[in-house]
């Protein structure tokens, strides 16, 4: 028997050659800290040191362990938190903290030979981001990695005090934090999916019973009543093992068979008059959803559903002046078509559900978006009473859209568990991930936009054509309706659906593209009129919100001095972009906050999948009661809870924080009222005096109505769209339980880019990312979530694309070596302006941050690139090739 040393302990090693030093960590030792991501070793979430020096765990065999010493994340905290530890915590390195312990060793490793060679020298941007390259995190949280580390090497985190604005983040920098996938019931089995291999297939035969006969099967279920698959990945069936490797093996006995249907793939191949459809009209029903609430009848032919044109206005005006002005080759008129990729979500803690009945009553820890939602949803689908449904969230490795709603991994895992009468995780591996777990779709716009000769804008059309997959109910173009004001709209958009996996909603579904292609030609139109960018804007723009950052942003020194298109190999731009998101919050919220035993509990069903819901929470009640953050329990996570929001939209701190703010108010009051004692005179803390002597009591509170009167020009932006835009927002609310509010969370961007004219690489240079979103409840948590969403932004724009096999439909880059994610080295300065003014009709003053921010990115990017080479780029991403070939005046390859 071979052994090595982990965290200080001698630990037997497996026979078997293949297994390898994760399985050994993570499912021999339960110490869950280091994570599996890739399994290729480029994302280094399952770093652990190896007799000092950082491995990626998942390629390491571990009989290459035998003999020596291994530390994890857990080790490296056990005794006393290192000062990187402490660094992270401070800065709030971190969001939703899967990516985290792999950070965390790494950083170790570097601040220890740092501190041994240099001392307290502080290391620069270039020598960490090079120290860390081999670690992504899909939050963005780079920027605080960056002052973290720097802080650490530098000394600067030594002594033993440090405060953390996140609640849960010494859980987080430790490996304490338990995900989903790190749950481990006695018993667990694991369970996995058999997926077509075809795109478009009708299934002939299907023979389940060989996989029931294998050694160690407990159960087999299937998925689905429809003998159609219309991509590849679609789920089949699935089985539950002991292991992993039993359980594939269960897989490849089940006997399938299959008649290969027509397919076509993609957005060109799907507009096609002789493409094979997808969707009949008996099977429309069964396509997914790619927003999260939008929705709504729309003609459909062939594979083409659409248009949805309701927040047109005057549309046929629109389109006879841009007719006439083409006719007339009006040199005002701007014209283009813009083309954006596919970005796949990418979320590093997989899409995972652990099953578990005791009876009748089913426990589900989920990796999801909405813990209460989850619950009603399961117990429609299975027929259960709500009290026999619990789901449970304590982590959720982050999501951004793509775990909104009931998964297959979800099914899966209740129908296993319920067969196997054992409970049963399922867990997507990368490659599911990177194709069936949905994304934000591709798509083509076509742009006209016509100023009137007197400088207002006249005539704005935006055709859009999404990539939805087998999926419908996109809306990109209509988003234009609630920006720019013009004369006449022409908004038209059309789903193309396909044989692929269908798309979901993605932060700010439909905002990214649309500003892509729109805020480019606003910049076109100021460059015909000879005007600022910015100014045009706030011509154009009479949002009072906007307003305000436009005044910001011309403000700043870099706009100022900004130069046109310059010579040379390297070439310097600044570009502005603008964006907004809807202001949503969701009704029949509940938020208990009580005195338990002297201590002061805030409890409601949402979740925090990075966005630090915790600790908004918590510093909220703490200032009311004047306490510390750390004082107050928040409960969370847990269906069983009172009803809370889902996180996404924006919508969990405009949702939670007015109930929140009415219950403290009425429990100050009842607190009161109980006192048998009032605090001493001149008592520094007479709020932690009276909770400690006070009764138990517990108040709830619903989230209600926002006030009426709002500041002049704030209202909801469903108003200026008439009689559409109160339908719409009744179908939101009725349909999705999502309300749409007064005023417009805005982000004004402005971008530095270099661009390398020989090779076609840009590098983003500075960010300085203006937010109006009101009251900023948590400051430090606000900040990352900026980052992170500019962060994304990036990505969007210069690297994420999925590619495809345009014949069978396979999705090829299903790793993360092949789909390209922004990593520390990519990480811009990053300057973030909070305006706080604007939503003072709303208690507590705050909405939300991540839609908004990330919107105008792509779009800056762009301006910016344009700005440096006087050559406007229309297609994304902005790879380096299409950059050389557009500077040589021909058409990218």
């Amino acid at each position: 028997m071979t052994t090595t040393t982990i965290n200080g302990r001698v630990e037997s090693l497996p026979d078997d050659p293949d297994a390898l030093l994760i399985d050994v960590v993570r499912d021999q030792l339960k110490l869950t800290g280091t994570k599996l991501v890739c399994g290729a070793g480029v994302c280094g979430a399952c770093t652990v040191l190896v007799d000092g020096a950082p491995v990626a765990s998942c390629l390491m065999p571990a009989h290459a362990a035998a003999g020596k010493s291994v530390t994890t994340v857990e080790g490296i905290g056990a005794a006393t938190l290192h000062p990187v530890q402490k660094a992270f915590m401070a800065h709030d390195a971190l969001q939703c903290g899967f990516c985290t312990p792999g950070f965390i060793v790494e950083a170790t490793a570097f601040c220890d030979r740092w501190r041994a060679t240099k001392g307290t020298a502080v290391p620069s941007r270039e020598e960490i981001g090079v120290a860390l390259s081999g670690h992504l995190c899909r939050c963005g949280a780079y920027d605080g990695i960056f002052r973290a580390v720097a802080d650490a090497c530098a000394g600067r985190f030594d002594g033993d005090n440090v405060t953390a604005p996140r609640i849960e983040a010494r859980d987080k920098v430790t490996g304490a934090a338990k995900y989903t996938v790190d749950i481990n019931h006695d018993g667990q089995l694991e369970g996995v999916i058999l997926r077509s291999r075809e795109a478009h297939a009708r299934i002939t035969a299907l023979d389940l019973a060989p996989a029931r006969a294998l050694s160690g099967v407990t159960a087999v279920s299937l998925l689905g009543d429809d003998r159609i698959v219309r991509y590849v990945g679609e789920p089949i069936a699935a089985v539950a093992a002991p292991d992993r490797r039993t359980a594939h093996a269960a897989l490849a006995a089940i006997k399938l068979t299959s008649e290969r249907l027509p397919a076509v793939i993609g957005l060109d191949a799907g507009r096609k008059d002789d493409a094979p459809v997808v969707f009949d009209k008996a099977s429309r029903k069964r396509a997914g959803n790619v927003s999260e609430a939008a929705g709504g009848p729309a003609p459909w032919k062939q594979n083409i559903r659409g248009p949805t044109a309701v927040f047109s206005t005057r549309a046929k005006k629109a389109r006879n002046w841009v007719d006439e002005a083409r006719q007339a080759n009006n040199r005002l008129l701007v014209e283009a078509t813009f083309r954006t990729a596919t970005q796949q979500h990418a979320c590093l803690e997989p899409h995972a559900a652990v099953a578990r009945f005791d009876g009748d009553r089913l426990t589900l820890h989920a990796s999801t978006q909405q813990v209460f939602h989850l619950k009603e949803q399961i117990a429609k689908r299975y027929k259960l009473g709500h009290d026999k449904v619990r789901v449970i969230a304590d982590h959720v490795g982050g999501g951004f859209g793509s775990k909104a709603s009931l998964g297959v991994e979800t099914i899966a895992a209740i129908e296993l568990a319920r067969e196997a009468k054992a409970p049963v995780r399922v867990a997507y591996d990368r490659q599911e991930e990177l194709s069936v777990a949905g994304y934000r779709p591709a798509a083509e716009l076509k742009v006209a936009l016509l100023p009137s000769e007197r400088g207002g804008l006249k005539a704005l059309s935006v055709t859009a054509h999404a990539d939805t997959g087998a999926a419908t109910n996109s809306t990109i173009a209509g988003l234009a309706r609630l920006i720019y004001p013009a004369e006449a709209k022409d908004l038209s958009d059309f789903d193309v659906i396909s044989n692929l996996p269908p798309g979901a909603a993605f932060r700010g579904p439909g905002g990214p593209p649309m500003a892509f292609a729109v805020e480019q030609a606003i910049d076109e139109a100021a460059l015909r009129l000879n005007v600022d960018p910015i100014a045009l804007r706030k011509r154009w723009d009479p949002d009072p919100n906007r307003q305000r950052l436009y005044d910001w942003a011309s403000g700043l020194e870099i706009w100022r001095n900004r130069r046109p298109a310059q010579n040379g190999r390297y070439r310097r731009g600044i570009g502005v972009a603008t964006g907004y998101w809807l202001y949503l919050w969701q009704p029949n919220v509940k938020v208990e906050v009580a005195v338990k035993a002297g201590r002061i509990v805030a409890s409601t069903a949402t979740q925090d999948i990075g966005t630090g819901t915790r600790s908004v929470l918590a510093d909220t009640i703490a200032r009311e009661f004047d306490l510390e953050p750390g004082d107050i329990e928040v409960r969370i996570g847990d269906s069983s809870l009172p009803e809370g929001p889902g996180s996404g939209g924006s919508r969990v701190t405009a949702s939670v924080l007015p109930p929140t703010l009415q219950a403290v108010r009425k429990l100050k009051a009842a607190i009161l009222d109980q006192a048998t004692r009032k605090p001493a005179p001149g008592s520094n803390a007479p709020w932690r005096e009276l909770i400690a002597r006070s009764p138990d009591i517990a108040v709830t509170e619903t989230r209600g109505e926002d006030g009426k009167n709002t500041a002049p020009g704030i209202r909801s932006p469903l108003r200026e769209v008439g009689l559409m835009g109160f339908v719409f927002g009744w179908m939101m609310r009725r349909f999705s339980n999502i309300a749409v509010g007064a005023g417009v969370p805005s982000s004004v961007q402005v971008i530095e880019v270099e661009v390398d004219t020989w090779l076609g690489h840009v590098r983003v240079l500075n960010v300085h990312t203006g937010i109006a979103v009101g009251k900023i409840a948590a400051p430090a948590l606000a900040h990352s979530q900026a980052c992170g969403a500019v962060i994304q932004g990036l990505g969007y724009a210069l690297y994420e694309a999925r590619e495809l096999d345009p014949t069978s439909g396979d999705v090829l880059t299903a790793g993360m070596e092949d789909y390209r994610i922004p990593g520390i080295a990519d990480t811009p300065e990053i300057d973030v302006h909070f305006d706080e003014a604007g939503f003072d009709h709303v208690l507590g003053n705050s909405v939300g941050i991540g839609e908004a921010s990330t919107v105008p990115t792509s779009a800056a990017v762009a301006n910016a690139i344009h700005n440096a080479i006087g050559v406007r780029l229309t297609e994304i991403p902005i790879r380096p090739d299409r950059i050389v070939a557009a500077l040589k005046g021909r058409a990218a390859a």
